[in-house]
C-alpha cells in the first residue's frame, strides 16, 4: 500500500523503493527567458504548454507532437541545474554527504537533459539550448509545478525546502484524484506517443558522454526509448513509481535526497513506511549566497560586476556549445561545453566571498546568459 505524502515537516513517506520515487508537477507559467525579443516570445507562448500538450487526443499525437514535448522536456531539465549548483556549490565540505548527495542530482539532471536532446535528435528535431533558461526566480518551464517560485541562493533549510524540495515534490496518489498534469503524466504520454506513432530513429547528431555514473548513449530503437524514458521515471524524473520499482543505485530519488538533508536523517523503512529517521546527516557549513533579486544583483561593485560577466559569459559558452553540440552532432563541441561548464566554478565562489553592501549574505552568480546567436 502506498501512503499519501507528508508535508515536508512530516517524517512518513510513501513506502516505495528509494531509487523508484518520482517526481511530479502540477501546472504553472514558464518563467520569462532572459533575453528580450524571440526568447521572450517564446517563453510567453510555452506558457502552459504541458497542458496543452495532453489536452491532444492521443490519436492526434503526430511525430511534430513528439518534437515539441521533447522540447519541453530539455527546458524542465536544464531549468534545475542553476538553482541545484548554487546549492551545492555554497557548500564548504565538498567530502561531507548532502554534498554527495546534490553533485549525484545535478549529474542526474544532466544526464536526463542529453538524453531529452538525443531523443529529439532522433525524431530529427534540434534541442534549443542557448536560450531556453527561464529567469531566476520565476516559475518552472512548460507549465509544471503551479505556485512553485525557482530562486537561486546558497543552501539553507528554507531553500532546501522550499526550492529543492518543491522542484522535486513527488505525488501522492492516493491523496490527488484529480488536479493539473503532472511530469508523471507528461512523460507518460511522451512514452505512450513513441509506442503509438513508432517515429524512425536517426543516430546522426546523437551523442555519447559519461556524465557522472550513467553513459549517455544514441537510441535507434523503440526499447532504447523505452529504457531512456524509464531511466529518467527511475532516477526520480517522471511519475509515480511502482513499490518495486528497481534500483539502479544506491541512493534516494531527488526528492528524498533533499528530504535527507533537510531532516538531517538518513531515510529507513520502518513498519512498513519509509522515514526520515535512519543515520545522522549534519546539515554542512556554507557559503551564505543571499537570494538573487528579480534582475539580478543591483549596482555591484566593479569587483562584482567583473566577476558577474566572466561568469555569465562563460554560461553562454556552456549554453551555445550544447546547442551546436546536438544541432551538428560535434561531440567536439559537447567536450568544450562541459569544460566551460567545470570553469563556472572558480567565478561563482569568488562571488559567494564577497559581502553583499547590505550585509545579509553574499554574492552568487545570477545566471543571466546572453542572448542565443544561433538558432
Amino acid at each position: 500500500m502506498i501512503e499519501p505524502v507528508d508535508s515536508t515537516d512530516g517524517r512518513r513517506v510513501p513506502s516505495l523503493g528509494r531509487r523508484g520515487f518520482l517526481k511530479s508537477a502540477a501546472a504553472a507559467t514558464v518563467g520569462p527567458a532572459v533575453a528580450a525579443g524571440p526568447a521572450q516570445a517564446r517563453a510567453e507562448q510555452g506558457r502552459g504548454a504541458v497542458a496543452r500538450l495532453l489536452a491532444v487526443p492521443r490519436d492526434r499525437r503526430d511525430e511534430d507532437w513528439i518534437r515539441r514535448a521533447l522540447q519541453i522536456a530539455v527546458e524542465l531539465e536544464l531549468a534545475t541545474i542553476p538553482p541545484y549548483l548554487c546549492a551545492w556549490w555554497s557548500i564548504e565540505d565538498r567530502d561531507c554527504e548532502p554534498a554527495a548527495l546534490i553533485k549525484g542530482i545535478v549529474c542526474d539532471e544532466m544526464f536526463h537533459m542529453g538524453s531529452a536532446c538525443n531523443l529529439l535528435v532522433a525524431v530529427g528535431g534540434t534541442p534549443r539550448i542557448a536560450d531556453a533558461v527561464p529567469g531566476y526566480p520565476g516559475p518552472l518551464p512548460g507549465g509544471v509545478r503551479g505556485g512553485l517560485t525557482v530562486y537561486l541562493s546558497g543552501l539553507t533549510k528554507e531553500y532546501v525546502r522550499e526550492v529543492l524540495m518543491g522542484i522535486e515534490t513527488p505525488e501522492s496518489p492516493l491523496a490527488r484524484q484529480s488536479g493539473p498534469p503532472t511530469i508523471g503524466a507528461f512523460y507518460t504520454a511522451l512514452l505512450t506517443a513513441f509506442q503509438d506513432v513508432r517515429p524512425a530513429l536517426a543516430p546522426d547528431r546523437q551523442l555519447e558522454l559519461r556524465i557522472g555514473p550513467d553513459t549517455l548513449t544514441p537510441v535507434t530503437s523503440l526499447d532504447d526509448v523505452e529504457q531512456s524514458i524509464e531511466t529518467i521515471r527511475e532516477q526520480g524524473e517522471g511519475t509515480s513509481a511502482t513499490p518495486e520499482a528497481p534500483s539502479a543505485q544506491d541512493a534516494p530519488a531527488h526528492y528524498y535526497a533533499f528530504g535527507e538533508i533537510y531532516h538531517e536523517r538518513r531515510l529507513q523503512q520502518v513498519g512498513g513506511a519509509w522515514e526520515f529517521s535512519g543515520e545522522a546527516v549534519p546539515f554542512p557549513q556554507t557559503r551564505p549566497m543571499g537570494v538573487v533579486p528579480a534582475g539580478g544583483w543591483p549596482s555591484p561593485a566593479a569587483e562584482v560586476q567583473d566577476l558577474l560577466q566572466q561568469f555569465d559569459d562563460t554560461f553562454s559558452d556552456v549554453l551555445q556549445g550544447l546547442q551546436d553540440a546536438w544541432a551538428n552532432g560535434d561531440s567536439d563541441a559537447l567536450d568544450g561545453a562541459v569544460g566551460a561548464m567545470l570553469a563556472l566554478e572558480k567565478p561563482a565562489l569568488a562571488l559567494m566571498d564577497i559581502p553583499l553592501p547590505d550585509g545579509s549574505g553574499r554574492y552568487g552568480p545570477q545566471f543571466r546568459p546572453r542572448a542565443a546567436t544561433s538558432d
